[in-house]
């Protein structure tokens, strides 16, 4: 069952935090203020519900006549009010109605054990201050919550930004921009954990940075002290006398001089020091010459002709490649397509492995489960590294899809190299790659 995955910004989850924390502050404080007016409100009542009583007592021990709406032996008086008196202490209650107006108690014995009451609701003027109390607390939580998610949004966006500058400069990186700094992109006045981040992503590029040249160097020393030997190797076997073992001997010594420079150009690509010598060529041209002279037998189609600012050598190269391996693990029919800018390789053999269409071409890597004779798995690496150089941009895809059985004739492999500055095709579109037809 496929998960359901909610994606949201850094700016909109700490927004929502800070006004959930801001909204939880605010409403406690107006609990705890109103809770505390309230009862601050009611002590005042109590004391005044109390200094009328006694001022009634008074009038009353003179008059024998309760005055002020004072009661005596009220049959209402509340059974706490009511105990208090029986301990002979005066005392105030206050009593909570049904419709959230409290009655507000007053009761004193007298001395012939009779008891004077008074009691009165809660003061209409009280009342209306809790409500307006209330109502400035509401509207102040309201703004705090709002305020604090404004905050949120300005805090979480720089926060945002920041994370997206070093993403997009990571992303650089990754594609081989060396040269990118992490911590410069993200730059501003103010450090954070965001700088801790950037200086982690720059430490980590330097270190892979040296074990890649490290490696390189390796590489390209071993291969060029290999050159001496197998050059002497090659030479000698030359020496031998005819026979089909001075025939292996001689494959293999040339198999293995093939591998040594291969894996020397490797090495220069890997440095990135290699450089186009740009001319001017006709595309169509080019690649019709340049195939017939490889393979006469491969189909060549241009459908567009246009002129291309490359390295023609280089070009060249990719192509040799392309179509050795077209030759080596694919199948015949090999055909290739000229359309603008766009060349197009493709064989009617079993495809390209998932592995390749997934991560790349990977050297010393072909596919192949039998290894003998299906070469090294350079020419793809070498093909892909001279298009960096050129600036172009070299695809893989498989005419049909995996598991899907097509008519035959239907399948292979297709490798497409996209120059730079891709001119539009006939139809006045830029060429796509699943539109391109055989």
């Amino acid at each position: 069952m496929k998960r359901l995955v909610l994606r949201t910004g850094v700016r909109w989850k700490i927004s929502i935090a800070i006004a959930a924390v801001g909204a939880l502050v605010a409403v406690a404080l107006s609990l705890v203020v109103h809770n505390s007016a309230r009862v601050s409100m009611l002590d005042n009542a109590r004391e005044v519900q109390l200094e009328r009583l006694l001022f009634a007592q008074r009038m009353y021990d003179t008059t024998k006549d309760p005055k002020f709406g004072t009661k005596v032996n009220d049959p209402a008086l509340p059974h706490d009010l009511r105990r208090k008196m029986k301990e002979g202490r005066r005392a105030t209650f206050v009593h909570e109605t049904a419709d959230g107006t409290p009655d507000v108690w007053a009761a004193v014995p007298m001395s012939n054990g009779s008891v004077l009451s008074l009691h009165s609701k809660f003061a209409d003027r009280s009342a209306s201050i809790m409500t307006d109390l209330d109502r400035s607390l509401i509207i102040g939580s309201v703004a705090v919550v709002f305020g604090g998610c404004a905050l949120g949004v300005l805090i979480g966006g720089q926060l945002s930004r920041r994370l997206r500058k070093a993403a997009a400069a990571a992303g650089r990186v990754a594609q081989g921009n060396t040269d990118v700094r992490v911590g410069d992109a993200i730059g501003g006045l103010v450090r954070d954990e965001t700088d801790e981040l950037a200086r982690a992503v720059d430490a980590l590029t330097d270190a892979l940075n040296e074990r890649i040249e490290a490696e390189r160097r390796v590489t390209a020393d071993i291969a060029h002290e290999l050159r001496t030997p197998v050059t002497g190797l090659l030479t000698a076997a030359e020496l031998l006398p005819p026979g089909r073992p001075t025939e292996l001997v001689r494959d293999r010594a040339q198999a293995m001089r093939t591998l040594v420079e291969d894996v020397l150009e490797v090495a220069r690509l890997d440095s990135a020091s290699e450089r186009a010598e740009l001319q001017e060529i006709a595309l169509g041209e080019f690649v019709e010459r340049r195939v017939s002279l490889l393979n006469p037998d491969i189909r060549i189609q241009v459908v567009h002709e246009s002129w291309v600012n490359t390295d023609p050598r280089r070009l060249e190269r990719i192509l040799g490649n392309l179509l050795a391996n077209a030759a080596k693990h694919g199948a015949t029919p090999v055909e290739v397509t000229v359309e603008g800018r766009v060349v197009r390789v493709r064989d009617h053999g079993p495809g390209f492995p998932e592995a390749l269409l997934r991560e790349g071409p990977s050297r010393f890597r072909t596919g192949a489960t039998d290894r003998a004779g299906h070469g090294h798995g350079l020419g793809l690496t070498i093909a892909a590294g001279q298009a960096r150089v050129l600036g172009a941009r070299l695809t893989f895809r498989n005419a049909t899809p995996e598991g899907w059985a097509g008519r035959k004739g239907e399948g292979g492999a297709i490798a497409v190299l996209w120059l730079p500055e891709h001119a539009p095709t006939a139809t006045g579109s830029f060429p796509m790659l699943p539109h391109l037809k055989a």
